[in-house]
């Protein structure tokens, strides 16, 4: 997602920010002494609310259960909480706030990779762990080692759905409809693309769009006249609704395939079913729950917020199992240690599977597919690893 401001300027006012909030933050001068303090940084408002809301519900879900249980080293959990209104600045400015006047000891997000990026590198800059619950471009952990995530990664979600298009699906020739200036969907389209020839498939042509964009007819119209048999779209929920209403009404009768940027209500509620019968690759679905951790969160998430959770909620609230999990192991909240175990996540039993993290600093984690029904969209298969 681009953050529509000029570079050196955003350099400046974050440079700016970051040392009028060391100034005015003593050391260990935080609003909550009593308690160990985690940030959350998210998009509770713009077109990516959804996503942050989701990640919101599933980390207050683990504090509160966390802090029922006796909460982190004999102190509460505190979730201090910034809004990142979806924009790459703001989402860097949101974690200097979260360090500096909070006291954040970790940072728990974002969920949009580009958003992940510009709150990664102050943690990097400042030494603090963050683990992303759900950014999937390989670049985000790339950026050092304070960076953590406990989903799978885009190289392996677009592997999924390439196979998926070839074998399930039967496909031969599929085109691609990405989101320019978006690092995931840049990052998926590509991760497909390469996997879907290698397995003997055609991409008849790769067309792009802009974040906002409401209309869609002109690069449509080339992508119709190739006679694709699927269209791959790796964006995110608001576009992908629009886009499938206008390729139905331009005469498109292929299948839609996209990732988990499509994980929200409201793509099913906004489509007038112009996606029932397609598909998407997620994290975690509700209807596939089995196990004890994910059945346990998907029951107690249902009964607090009145809805079934989606895979941003699970990972969040895995994300901050694993933190709070890394604290323990050392045994204090010294941002530091804290980071050194985080690399040492191994087999922790949460909402999405058991989350072990390689020499990256990602989870190797199975992908689920959902497929797409009126109102609703429901577990399909699981790919593993």
């Amino acid at each position: 997602m681009t953050d529509g401001a000029p570079r050196n300027t955003r350099r400046d006012f974050l440079a700016g920010s970051a040392a009028a909030l060391a100034a005015t933050a003593l050391p260990g001068c935080r609003k909550h002494r009593d308690a160990i303090t985690l940030g959350l940084y998210a998009a509770l408002t713009g077109n990516m609310a959804d996503f942050g809301i989701a990640s919101r519900n599933g980390v207050r879900l683990a504090a509160e259960e966390i802090n029922a249980a006796g909460g982190v080293l004999g102190k509460p959990l505190h979730i201090a909480i910034e809004d990142t209104r979806g924009d790459s600045s703001e989402a860097a400015s949101a974690v200097i706030r979260l360090i500096h006047l909070e006291g954040a000891v970790g940072i728990l997000g974002e969920v949009a990779s580009s958003l992940s990026l510009a709150g990664g590198r102050i943690c990097q800059r400042y030494r603090i762990p963050m683990v992303s619950p759900s950014s999937t471009n390989p670049a985000v952990t790339a950026l050092g080692d304070c960076v953590f995530r406990v989903c799978f990664i885009d190289p392996f979600q677009g592997d999924v759905m390439a196979r998926f298009a070839r074998n399930s699906l039967h496909f031969s020739r599929v085109a691609i409809f990405k989101e320019q200036g978006s690092a995931y969907s840049v990052g998926l389209a590509a991760a497909f693309k390469e996997a879907f020839t290698r397995v003997g498939g055609t991409i008849v042509t790769e067309q792009a769009y802009r974040s906002g964009d409401t209309h869609f007819s002109a690069q449509l119209g080339t992508i119709l006249a190739q006679n694709p048999e699927g269209i791959f779209c790796p964006g995110y929920y608001t576009e992908a609704a629009l886009i499938a209403r206008e390729a139905r009404g331009q005469g498109f009768r292929g299948r839609f395939m996209g990732g988990d940027g499509w994980s929200s209500p409201s793509l099913v509620q906004n489509d007038d079913d112009k996606l029932v019968g397609d598909f998407y690759s997620v994290g975690f679905a509700p209807d596939g729950a089995t196990s004890g951790v994910a059945r346990h969160f998907a029951d107690a998430f249902q009964a607090k917020y009145g809805y079934a959770p989606n895979d941003l909620a699970a990972l969040a609230y895995d994300a901050t199992l694993a933190m709070v999990a890394a604290i323990r192991r050392a045994g204090s909240a010294v941002p530091e240690r804290i980071r050194a175990e985080l690399a040492q996540t191994r087999n922790l039993d949460g909402a999405t599977g058991l989350i072990s993290l390689n020499e990256h600093r990602d989870a190797v984690k199975s992908a689920v597919i959902l497929e797409v029904h009126e109102n609703s969209a429901n577990y399909h298969s699981t790919v593993n690893p």
